[in-house]
């Protein structure tokens, strides 16, 4: 059995390792970071990170309710993220670009916190990060022995959780500091770019539900 500490280094890994693949999230946080900020970017992450709590407890407690609902209606929950997704990316292309907090100006959380549930959503729809979030913690059960108490449990869940806010404040630090060099018609181009790979991820999606059919 691992010790606290051990497993909070573990519990930060994984949280960075479940959130640093590229992927919708990713796209709407660098975009989001360059038009709203810093707070704009870490608002985008903390449905991610939310998201990624309510998995991983899933997993780490076995709660079969959530994983049962995800199984028996994945078909629905996949179409849903998809239509989500593919929103997403036709309103991010023609939506007119702006500059809504210029980069000598703060930012603040309370400005963007509509889209929380909306990053929150994408990712406890999102099968992938379902069924990444339960194979990592099967395979830290299958390496410890298993997780015997609900206080290491929540340790695990927690550092998870952390681990991925980190991603994403890291993530919102680095790109605040470049959007200085950006204009209204250069955030056109990364919008256009950006709904381009929403729609691509969407689009991949729908093919997935086909191919399974």
């Amino acid at each position: 059995m691992l010790t606290t500490s051990l497993l909070i280094i573990l519990g930060l890994f994984l949280g960075i390792v479940i959130s640093a693949p590229v992927g919708p999230v990713n796209v709407l946080c660098i975009q989001r970071t360059l038009q709203h900020g810093f707070w704009g970017g870490v608002a985008t992450g903390l449905g991610a990170v939310i998201g990624d709590g309510i998995l991983a407890s899933a997993a780490a407690f076995g709660i079969k309710a959530i994983s049962g609902v995800f199984v028996t209606h994945e078909l629905y929950i996949e179409i849903i993220g998809g239509l989500i997704l593919l929103a997403f990316g036709i309103r991010l292309f023609f939506i007119e670009p702006a500059i809504a907090v210029a980069p000598e100006q703060k930012s603040a959380l309370s400005n963007n916190a509509t889209i929380i549930p909306r990053t929150l959503f994408l990712t406890v729809t999102n099968p992938g990060a379902f069924f990444g979030i339960f194979t990592l913690f099967g395979w830290v059960e299958a390496s410890v022995g298993g997780l015997d108490e609900y206080v290491n449990s929540f340790v695990l869940v927690v550092s998870v959780m952390g681990g991925s806010l980190l991603w994403w404040c890291g993530l919102s630090w680095l790109i605040a500091k470049i959007r200085h060099c950006l204009n209204e018609e250069r955030l056109s181009h990364i919008n256009r770019a950006a709904a381009a790979i929403l729609i691509l991820f969407s689009i991949l999606l729908f093919a997935q539900i086909n191919g399974t059919q």
